[in-house]
């Protein structure tokens, strides 16, 4: 038997002392780099989140601006081609020329001019600044003086409200075709949201007709006091456009009829038997806008906290938007604007008016950007002279050229990262003496990846999907950790496909079902079925479509009708009505149901007109003749949801069948209304009785047609 002798082994203590020693150094440079990369990170992370939160403010509020002007262009498109429109500018025109042909009476140049100087001059002298010759805004023809005297100087209404006077009582064709125009044009202005309604002729370039009767009324746009005003402009670039689909947007300025608020102009060429007989114009108050973009004023409800914003801006660098400092410390924004460079003549006017739009220049680093087209974010010194983190971009506006800024001041931004940086400084020195004096006890090789390891465990557990734990070993422990992060990252792919899986279970039970339907069946109740007091529903089928259809290949057929169908419900969607379904070339839609409306019969009527015209268009577009035959009818239903593997939502009752036949026995490229639907809508709609038709089930049945 052979023995050998043992191997030495190290001294214990002095290999602990050499632990002792390494671990100490490790533990202080650990402590420090920790710090450090800890500050820097936690500074990045907190920055990208501002960013984002600003980006995402941004976009917000600059899609909800667009829209606003969308929709504004699309009212003004079809209000311009309507025959309302359409013959009441021919009656204002001749009216006009009427007027100028009389002799102006003494008295009532006189009272005109006496209103000129006791009412209006002293309100424009004030806001200009300036003592202005009353001669320069006095009217120029005899027709200006008429209509003025009887509409303005003698209008029995206050100012403000001289829009109630429908006929002036003189007897005048002007007179008598107000009266029939006039609470047409007043309604649509106050439903559209529009400052003023106003009618300009491009021959003479006069203002014939508005619903305000400020002091533009019958004025001249080429040789008033008017001439230089983005009205003018606006009817300027209109008046040789005899294109339907054209508008033509001029950007906001102060404009003195409306007492110097600033006033943006939507105008859009009248077309008569192909040639342009006036220009419609809408007059849009900035407070639309200004709403928009600073959230009614309620900054801290929208994430801006103490000191952010969002504001508007234009290619002068003046502000299109309310500063947030204006309303909530006075003092300190004039103080600021002021050493941040503004004018002296700029904070005198924002005095004067009550507003920094259109007198507060901001031109920074980002507004220049924004205006130009360029997207970014960052941190840039502000209009107020203050560091602020912004995010800036364009607002894409055919006819003006916006940027919008979303910002915050980098002191507030930046607040929790300089109380870490303080909070780090301490915890640094107080780990630097736990390592020191633990050192002895406890190797970090060893407790250190189970640390990690225990608190990604426990971040997993608080719902951390993202918990990875850092892998500091090649051994079992880090063999450990490399399959916790492992696991972690097959559970985010997993959760992936599932969220992927549920978007689309979702997207595809919304288009077969209203949202509150849909949200009710996803909790489980069954057996939907509802009844409503009063709804409206339509019906629009294709005229000559099957024999459309079988002269062309099936999938032209589908093409043409998927177009055609997909922008009835663009429309649908804008106007809150909601698509039943569609059979073959047939269309069922329904208003006021699931979520109930005041106004469902009036945006029904609506959507039926935007149907007669989108299929004329899309006709024309396809180069087919196809006609559209709508009926239209109010009344109770009953809507529930039948099915179970395949659902489907629909409506049944008296009321579906009559608004059936309404179509069914219509005419074609028409709307046709049942008694219901006129009676609520016979003084915004004009209608034209058809009498007594037959109806299979219900005899003779009242029907009216709407006059497009």
């Amino acid at each position: 038997m052979t023995v050998t002798a043992a191997e030495p082994r190290p001294t214990r203590w002095g290999l602990a002392a050499k632990l002792f020693a390494i671990l100490l150094l490790l533990g202080a440079v650990a402590v420090v780099i920790t710090g450090v990369l800890g500050y820097i990170q936690a500074r990045e992370a907190l920055e990208r989140a501002i960013f984002d939160q600003l980006t995402a403010a941004r976009e917000t509020k600059a899609h909800q601006v667009e829209g606003y002007f969308r929709t504004v262009r699309s009212e003004m498109r079809l209000l311009a081609a309507a025959k309302m429109v359409v013959d009441a500018t021919r009656g204002f025109r001749e009216a006009v020329d009427e007027l100028d042909s009389k002799e102006l009476p003494a008295e009532v140049k006189q009272a005109v001019q006496g209103w000129y100087g006791g009412h209006y001059l002293p309100m424009v002298r004030k806001l200009l600044g300036a003592d202005v010759p009353a001669a320069e805004f006095m009217p120029t023809s005899s027709a200006a003086y008429f209509l003025q005297d009887l509409y303005i100087v003698r209008n029995p209404h206050p100012d403000g409200r001289r829009d109630l006077l429908d006929d002036a009582g003189d007897g005048s064709a002007y007179s008598k075709v107000h009266a029939v125009y006039h609470p047409l044009m007043r309604t649509a202005a106050a439903t559209l949201g529009f400052h003023d309604f106003m009618i300009v002729d491009p021959r003479t370039g006069r203002v014939i007709y508005t619903v305000d009767k400020d002091a533009d009324f019958a004025t001249s746009l080429r040789a008033g006091p008017y001439r230089q005003s983005n009205l003018a402009a606006a009817a300027a670039r209109c008046a040789t456009t005899p294109d339907p689909s054209a508008t033509c947007l001029e950007d906001f300025s102060a404009y003195l009829p409306s007492e110097g608020l600033p006033s943006a102009f939507m105008a859009a060429p009248i077309i008569d038997q192909g040639a342009v007989t006036g220009v419609l114009i809408a007059e849009l108050s900035i407070d639309e806008i200004d709403n928009i973009v600073t959230g009614g004023r309620r900054w801290r409800n929208e994430g801006f906290r103490s000191t952010g914003e969002a504001y508007l801006i234009g290619p002068d660098f003046l502000v299109r938007s309310s500063g947030r400092y204006f309303f909530e410390n006075r003092d300190v924004y004039f103080t600021e604007l002021k050493a941040g460079g503004a004018a002296d003549e700029d904070i005198a006017a924002i005095k004067r008016f009550g507003s920094p739009i259109l007198h507060q220049r901001a031109d920074t680093s980002a507004t220049r950007a924004a205006v130009g087209g360029v997207e970014g974010f960052g941190e840039i010194v502000g209009y107020r002279g203050v560091p602020t983190l912004a995010s800036w971009g364009p607002v894409r506006i055919a006819g003006v050229k916006w940027g919008l800024v979303a910002k915050i001041d980098s002191a507030e931004a930046f607040a929790p990262v300089y109380r870490l940086e303080r909070d780090l400084m301490i915890v640094g020195a107080i780990a630097f003496l736990i390592v020191v004096f633990t050192g002895a006890w406890l190797s970090r090789s060893l407790l250190g990846p189970l640390r990690d390891l225990t608190a990604g465990v426990r971040r997993f557990a608080a719902g951390d999907l993202d918990a990875h734990v850092p892998v500091r070993s090649r051994d079992e422990i880090g063999q450990l950790c490399l399959a916790f992060n492992g696991m972690i990252d097959e559970l985010n792919r997993k959760n992936l496909v599932i969220e992927s899986k549920n978007r689309e279970n979702e997207e595809l039970l919304l288009n077969v079902l209203p949202a509150p339907i849909a949200n009710r069946l996803r909790g489980g109740e069954k057996g939907i079925a509802d009844g409503f007091a009063e709804v409206t529903v339509a019906f629009a089928d294709l005229v000559g479509f099957t024999q459309l259809s079988s002269e062309m290949p099936p999938a032209e057929v589908v093409t043409l009708l998927n177009g055609l169908f997909t922008r009835f419900d663009v429309a649908a969607s804008e106007l809150g009505i909601e698509k039943i379904k569609t059979v073959g070339d047939a269309y069922m839609a329904v208003c006021g149901l699931p979520v109930p409306v005041p106004n469902h019969a009036e945006r029904m009527v609506r959507m039926a007109i935007r149907m007669v015209h989108i299929t004329r268009e899309h006709a024309m577009e396809h180069g087919v003749s196809m006609k559209l035959r709508v009926g239209i009818n109010s009344g109770p239903v009953v809507a529930g949801v039948i099915g179970k593997s395949k659902y489907i939502y629909d409506l049944w009752g008296d009321t579906v069948n009559l608004a059936s036949r309404m179509e069914s026995g219509g005419i074609p490229d028409s709307i046709q209304v049942t008694r219901p639907v006129y009676e609520k809508l016979k003084d915004q709609f004009v209608f034209e009785a058809r009498g007594e038709i037959e109806v299979k089930g219900k005899g003779n049945v009242e029907a009216w047609l709407l006059r497009l």
